[in-house]
């Protein structure tokens, strides 16, 4: 039995798929036209952490290559970039976000990705039985649609995930005024760029102005 099909039947609680099945079609696409493995000798030196996630936006080093003129120029249409990074041991849903763009992942680990649809969410609120899961193998970039609710990966091994994230320049950063709310998906504007719903399980995240806007289970993955 491959790593996939362990992974399928460890998890019934969720559908569960691989990437390169149609069910991924309406949340994004598996990208193969770029080579993002210039950028494997700078993740190769980041440690995973023993406990959470960590997620830097922007790293020179990443930005200073071939991969990210070309990513900027063609993909994003000239569009400034930042090329960063989360590494972590999460292994549940905690929370679901959103951009106005495409957001780009680029595994360095084998991950699974917890994914739902922005046309889902009603009244700020959405329903965690919605979530479908999708395995991503390492060295594997994917393109998330900006109407593909997200967080961080999980992991499916003791070791933990690293993946690349690249996002339009200045998305989750702090946002730099209060906002005038005008309509009910303003609550949801967390950072530059940034809608969340929180799991009311997640007492961090809502701590931090988080709206708590998932309702039921938080959902884990099992490996």
């Amino acid at each position: 039995m491959n790593k996939f099909e362990h992974l399928k039947t460890l998890n019934h609680h969720i559908s569960f798929y691989h990437v390169n099945e149609t069910a991924f079609a309406p949340y994004g696409k598996v990208i193969n036209n770029y080579n993002f493995e210039e950028l494997d000798p700078y993740m190769n030196q980041q440690d995973i952490p023993k406990e959470g996630n960590v997620y830097v936006p922007s790293v020179t080093e990443m930005e200073e290559t071939a991969i990210k003129e070309q990513i900027q120029s063609n993909f994003y249409g000239q569009l400034p970039i930042q090329i960063g990074y989360c590494n972590g041991v999460n292994s549940t849903l905690n929370g679901l976000e959103y951009h106005k763009c495409s957001e780009i992942n680029y595994a360095l680990t084998d991950i699974v990705l917890l994914l739902g649809k922005l046309q889902s969410i009603k009244n700020n609120q959405y329903d965690a039985n919605d979530i479908e899961a999708f395995f991503i193998p390492k060295g594997t970039a994917v393109e998330l649609y900006a109407t593909t609710l997200h967080f961080a990966p999980c992991k499916i091994s003791d070791k933990g995930f690293k993946v690349v994230v690249v996002l339009p320049e200045g998305t989750n950063q702090p946002l730099n005024k209060e906002l005038d709310k005008r309509t009910e998906e303003d609550s949801l504007l967390f950072m530059t760029n940034k809608w969340l719903l929180a799991h009311p399980d997640r007492e961090l995240l809502i701590s931090r102005g988080a709206y708590p806007g998932i309702k039921g289970e938080n959902i884990q993955i099992y490996y």
